[in-house]
């Protein structure tokens, strides 16, 4: 299982976020993102949004760390990417 991680530079409610991702599925995404402890409702069309406070531990377990753009270019390239539609909320 590999999932990937940017730097937390994306700003939003107070603070500052980081994306993480797979390049293989959802599924497994959303299993390291379970076993890691962060809500589904932190998963938002390809990505989970995880706060700069819990990167390290995203690392620590298992996350690889890349440029943010590299998430895109990876997402892209796996056919995962899921770009945001006019009037989504989120």
């Amino acid at each position: 299982m590999t999932v990937y991680i940017d730097p937390p530079t994306w700003p939003g409610h107070g603070r500052m976020w980081s994306h993480l991702i797979s390049d293989v599925s959802y599924d497994e995404l959303h299993a390291f993102a379970a076993e890691l402890g962060a809500p589904r409702r932190a998963f938002e069309r390809d990505h989970y949004d995880i706060p700069a406070h819990r990167y390290d531990d995203a690392v620590r377990a298992g996350a690889v760390q890349v440029s943010s753009r590299e998430v895109v270019r990876l997402l892209y390239g796996a056919g995962l990417r899921r770009r945001k539609r006019p009037g989504d909320s989120r």
